[in-house]
C-alpha cells in the first residue's frame, strides 16, 4: 500500500537546470551590463591619458597610448585659463538654480493645491514656454535686458544678473511642471486640515508642504544647475569676455590657433567636475522626484 501512494505521489522536477538557467541569465546580463559601462568610459579614458601628456605626446595618432613622461603641467595651464570662467559659472548656477527652485515651489504649489479660476489655463500657457527655442528669443530678449537695465540704471545685458535672469524666467515652465507633478502626490487632506487649523497659504507651504518637497527640490536644482552651467548659446550672446562662464573660456582654449590638446582634455574634466558632484551629492532623489505625479494629476 504503501509502494502504490509512493508511485501515485507527483513527482517534483528537479529545480537545478532552473537555477542555472538564472544563473546563466544572470551573468549574460552582468556582461552586456559590462560592455556597455567599457563603451561608456572609452572617451573618460582618451580625456585622462591625454591630460596628463606633454605637448609634445598629445597627438590624435598616440590617443590610446599612455604618457611615456606623466606630467600635469596641462592641468595647471587649463586651470589658469578657466578659473575665471569657472568662478562666473557658479555665480551663474548657484543662485539661478535656486531662484528657479524658489519659483517653481511656489508657482506648482498654487497650482496644483490652491485651485482658482482659469489655473489649467495658465498652466497650460507655462507649458507652452518650453517649446520656445532659445535663437527666437535673442535679439528681443537683448533689447529688453538694454531697455530695462537704462530705466533702472543697472547693468543686465553684457554681466551676470542678466544671464541669470534669462535662465530663471527660461526655466520656469519647466521648474512649475516639476513641482506641481510632485505636489500633486501630497493627499489634500493634509492641506484641508491644516485650513480647519487656521493656517494659511503662506504657513501651509512652510509647516506643511516644503519640509517633503526635498526630490522635487533636487531634481529642478540638478535640471537648472545643469543647464545653467553647460550653455553656451545665452552665454555667448548676453554676457562680455569679463562675464564668459565656462563653456565659453572652454570653447576660447578648442578654438587656438594652435591646438593644445592636452590643455582641452584637462579643462574639460574641470569643466565638467561640478555637474558630477552635484548628480553625486542629489542623484538619489532625482528618479523619486521626477517620477512623482507620473500616475496622478
Amino acid at each position: 500500500m504503501t509502494a502504490q501512494a509512493a508511485e501515485k505521489a507527483p513527482r517534483t522536477a528537479p529545480a537545478a537546470p532552473v537555477r542555472d538557467k538564472g544563473r546563466a541569465g544572470t551573468w549574460v546580463r552582468l556582461v552586456l551590463l559590462l560592455l556597455f559601462v567599457l563603451v561608456f568610459l572609452i572617451p573618460v579614458y582618451v580625456l585622462l591619458v591625454t591630460s596628463f601628456k606633454p605637448l609634445t605626446e598629445a597627438d590624435p595618432t598616440q590617443a590610446w597610448n599612455l604618457p611615456k613622461v606623466w606630467t600635469t603641467e596641462a592641468w595647471s595651464v587649463a586651470w589658469e585659463k578657466l578659473e575665471p570662467g569657472i568662478v562666473n559659472s557658479f555665480l551663474l548656477a548657484v543662485p539661478g538654480s535656486l531662484i528657479s527652485a524658489a519659483l517653481g515651489a511656489l508657482n506648482g504649489y498654487v497650482l496644483s493645491k490652491w485651485r482658482f479660476p482659469g489655473a489649467d489655463v495658465l498652466f497650460t500657457l507655462f507649458l507652452f514656454g518650453m517649446f520656445i527655442p532659445y535663437q527666437g528669443v535673442m535679439i528681443p530678449l537683448v533689447q529688453l535686458m538694454v531697455n530695462v537695465g537704462d530705466t533702472l540704471g543697472v547693468q543686465l545685458y553684457g554681466g551676470i544678473p542678466g544671464l541669470v535672469l534669462a535662465h530663471v524666467v527660461y526655466g520656469i515652465p519647466i521648474c512649475t511642471l516639476i513641482f506641481r507633478n510632485y505636489y500633486v502626490t501630497i493627499p489634500d487632506e493634509l492641506i484641508e486640515a491644516s485650513r480647519v487649523d487656521g493656517a494659511g497659504m503662506l504657513r501651509t507651504l512652510w509647516s506643511i508642504v516644503l519640509p517633503v518637497s526635498g526630490p522635487a527640490f533636487a531634481v529642478v536644482i540638478i535640471w537648472q544647475f545643469t543647464s545653467m552651467w553647460n550653455d553656451f548659446l545665452f552665454a555667448v550672446f548676453l554676457t562680455g569676455p569679463s562675464s564668459w562662464p565656462t563653456t565659453v573660456m572652454l570653447n576660447n582654449i578648442a578654438g587656438a590657433v594652435t591646438t593644445p590638446y592636452s590643455q582641452q582634455m584637462a579643462a574639460a574634466i574641470l569643466a565638467s567636475i561640478p555637474t558630477m558632484v552635484i548628480y553625486v551629492l542629489l542623484g538619489r532623489f532625482f528618479m523619486r522626484g521626477l517620477m512623482a505625479g507620473a500616475l496622478k494629476g
